[in-house]
């Protein structure tokens, strides 16, 4: 308290500006140490402090509020009643008259994850006692991109894919896609919600010990080992019918069996040519380090080099394939793994890599056909991997949709080494249960570590969004130095038009359509809010790019008001102002409205900002719901494609600034009122102006795109968008006023050139003549009287 009365006092004593600048200073700094001190001293479970529409307050956990909503074989198939919330962390059991199914439990009740709202994402799972995902429901959310614009049946579909998962029988890789395809616009949401589900089963499957018991009430299992004394050598068709080597085929009609089942409809639309019955891929594969089957394949001697290499319980597979689909495909060359191809055995997975690779001209068996693709694979070394126990080998199909998307689509060969190759070995029978309950229970709990010691999610974005991350570095780099050389620019009008043109192409497809991070006023409310309540940068951080813009905005303002976003950042502004340019080249009229009529217009941007910053301090959800006066997430994130009542209220709006430019921007936008109300702040002015400018002069105001120039000649900052086109006229020789005078003073008062006489003198030329030199012949007859 004295710390903040010295600062009032302090305040109190200096302009406004400065009063303002350091109350908001201190909100910066002060909020979120508090934040942070509050992080640090949440439970190993921490439950959210937030809840709408009747969802539980307070301290505790949430999941019995949304129960009570909820019937049990909505979450829960086959349960007929779910007991109440209890323990550590928090669940309910689901019952089947006395019978336990499992465990119903919130995700946001066991993870500590949020969506780009900082609000939590309340998920319902419901887990059975092998651990398989039975149930998932989304029950409350407060995302903006999923308000209105999404249909909230894509993401109750993307959570659907979670349905039938069993993370304790093949946990989860760090860093692995979602099983169901991201949905355009909602990438930070929907990896919110999928990390949570991840997270939160394998902290419910660890403290409730789910899987386990199955595995140690197994009833014993012979112990079996790979029988090294069995050594004969047999054809390709013998090797077919014991099993030895496994085959996949796949016809054309299956693969686009395959794709139809993904329900992707851009998929479906472009299926494989050819013949039904045509062959798409022949796979093979079999586990050649077991001495009889890599002896009738490889031959004796490239098996003994194989047996060179391999370390002691190593094994190799071998892989072939003909048809016309490849199982190495081309990334191995680039990357150096063949990610077509991946082994999966119960919990485990793996890919093989080149330096795992050894290519093959043909197989050695008796009767072999000779195939388009052979590969010897030796098993890595860090690798889980039973030779003794099944395991399949998932290839992955691909079906390129477009230049930036491709679908994808999985088949499985199963291998299971046959009896015929392994023998009994002489552990007991009867440590087998325990073993498998032992193994599965450290496979869980490695996975468990992998995840808690895997890089933070939004750390994963920034990393896979690299690329895009030094794009918009380089755009925001050009834009600083655009500003800081602007007197040298704008002297050449042509380049810099021609210049200005092509970044405000790169801001609408590429930061716009493209990288969809178009900010919002929902950005502005969320961060307000955020600041009174639990504020952390990490839920700001989870879309790189529109946090990188934001920073740069935030920075702009200091030194060029609203105008670096609103100018050249904007995808929806960039959008008006090109459509305006391709109109007045088309000879559409342009409507000129007067200054006092443009200055009251202006004011409903801050009327409509205000209105909507009033609403977010009641309930943030409502005003995000009014944000849509935005058309922004029509326009840009969706791309129009949206119910028709929002598509043509951003058509009118764009076919409005066919006639007036930027009409949108000019009277209507809460993001750009929202950034101009610090405009008073800003410490430096760039924009360079004439004492001429205004009086008489009113060229730079007449011209002003958005009508930022006042009668009197100066620049109103919260209207300005540093469009730099009154800079091209303040150096333009033959267009400003000013310098037309100036230059036409300097020709008259110009000093006369050195040989110019007095008024009214005629002068004569004044140089020297040379009498020529005289001959002698022309000497005598001079001398001749």
């Amino acid at each position: 308290m004295r710390l903040v009365s010295q600062i009032s006092a302090l305040a109190s004593r200096c302009s406004f500006r400065f009063h303002l600048a350091l109350w908001l200073s201190a909100c910066l700094m002060a909020l979120p140490i508090g934040a942070t001190a509050q992080s640090q001293d949440g439970a190993k479970y921490q439950a959210y402090q937030f809840g709408q529409s009747g969802t539980a307050l307070g301290g505790g956990p949430r999941l019995g509020a949304f129960l009570q909503k909820i019937e049990p074989a909505q979450i829960f198939p086959g349960a007929d009643r779910i007991g109440p919330a209890e323990g550590k962390p928090t669940v309910a059991r689901a019952y089947a008259k006395d019978t336990l199914l499992g465990y119903v439990y919130l995700t946001t009740d066991i993870v500590n994850t949020r969506g780009y709202s900082s609000k939590p994402i309340d998920t319902l799972i419901g887990l059975s006692l092998d651990g398989e995902i039975v149930g998932a429901k989304l029950v409350e959310h407060h995302e903006p991109i999923v308000l209105i614009g999404i249909p909230e049946a894509k993401v109750e579909a993307f959570i659907q894919g979670y349905v039938g998962k069993n993370y304790i029988k093949e946990p989860p890789r760090p860093g692995a896609p979602p099983p169901v395809d991201i949905i355009s616009g909602a990438t930070v949401t929907l990896m919110v919600i999928g990390d949570s589900i991840t997270r939160s089963l394998m902290a419910v499957a660890r403290d409730y010990g789910i899987g386990r018991s199955g595995a140690a009430q197994a009833a014993p299992v012979e112990q079996r080992a790979i029988d090294m004394d069995k050594a004969d050598t047999e054809s390709w068709d013998a090797l077919l019918a014991s099993g030895a080597v496994s085959q996949l085929h796949v016809s054309i009609a299956d693969v686009n069996q395959a794709f139809e089942k993904t329900g992707r409809a851009d998929a479906i639309a472009k299926p494989e040519s050819g013949e039904p019955d045509e062959t798409f891929i022949d796979l093979y594969a079999a586990l050649v380090s077991v001495p009889s089957i890599g002896r009738s394949l490889l031959g004796d001697v490239e098996y003994r080099y194989l047996t060179e290499r391999l370390a002691p319980g190593q094994s190799a597979i071998l892989v072939a394939g003909d048809g016309r689909y490849s199982f190495k495909g081309s990334g191995y060359v680039r990357g150096g793994v063949f990610d077509r191809i991946e082994v999966v055995q119960e919990e485990h997975s793996f890919h093989f890599t080149d330096l795992d690779h050894q290519r093959l001209a043909d197989l050695m068996a008796a009767g072999a056909p000779r195939l388009r693709e052979i590969a010897l694979f030796t098993v890595p070394s860090d690798a889980v991997f039973d030779p003794i126990s099944p395991w399949r080998l998932q290839l992955t199909v691909q079906r390129v949709l477009n230049v930036k998307e491709k679908a994808f689509t999985t088949l499985n060969l199963n291998y299971t080494l046959p009896d015929s190759y392994t023998k009994v070995s002489a552990a007991p029978a009867s440590s087998q249960a325990d073993a498998a309950g032992t193994a599965q229970q450290a496979a869980l709990e490695q996975a468990q570590a992998e995840l808690e010691a895997a890089p933070a999610l939004w750390k994963q974005m920034w990393a896979a969004k690299t690329v895009q991350i030094v794009i918009i570095s380089i755009a925001l780099l050009t834009l600083i130095a655009v500003f800081f050389f602007q007197d040298l620019l704008t002297k050449h009008e042509v380049f810099y038009k021609r210049f200005r043109t092509v970044f405000l192409l790169f801001t609408l497809f590429w930061i716009g359509w493209y990288a969809q991070a178009q900010l919002s006023v929902v950005n502005v409310l969320t961060f307000t809010t955020a600041l009174r309540t639990d504020f952390s940068w990490e839920y700001f951080l989870m879309d790189p790019i529109v946090f990188i813009l934001w920073i740069a905005t935030a920075m702009s303002l200091i030194f060029w008001n609203r105008g670096a976003f609103c100018g050249w950042l904007c995808p929806f502004g960039a959008l008006q102002e090109l459509t305006n340019n391709l109109a007045k080249r088309l000879r559409v009229p342009q409507i000129k409205v007067s200054h006092g009529v443009n200055t009251r217009l202006a004011g409903l941007k801050y009327i409509i900002f205000l209105i909507l910053f009033g609403i977010s301090l009641y309930e943030l959800g409502l005003a995000e719901k009014f944000a849509e006066i935005e058309p922004f997430k029509t326009a840009i994130i969706l791309k129009f494609i949206r119910d028709w009542p929002f598509v043509i209220f951003a058509v009118v709006l764009l076919l409005a600034g066919l006639f007036i430019e930027r009409f949108y921007c000019r009277y209507l936008c809460p993001m750009g009122a929202a950034l101009a109300i610090p405009a008073k702040l800003r410490i430096f002015d760039w924009l360079r102006r004439y004492k001429t400018c205004g009086n008489p002069c009113q060229l730079c105001a007449v011209e002003c795109p958005v009508q930022a120039i006042n009668p009197e000649g100066d620049i109103n900052p919260n209207e300005c968008i540093q469009c730099l086109n009154c800079q091209m006229l303040y150096h333009h020789e033959k267009r400003c006023p000013h310098l037309i005078q100036k230059n036409a003073k300097l020709r008259r008062h110009k000093a006369p050139p050195p040989d110019a006489g007095l008024p009214g003198e005629t002068i004569v030329s004044r140089k020297p003549t040379v009498r020529p030199r005289a001959t002698t012949e022309s000497q005598a007859v001079s001398s001749n009287p």
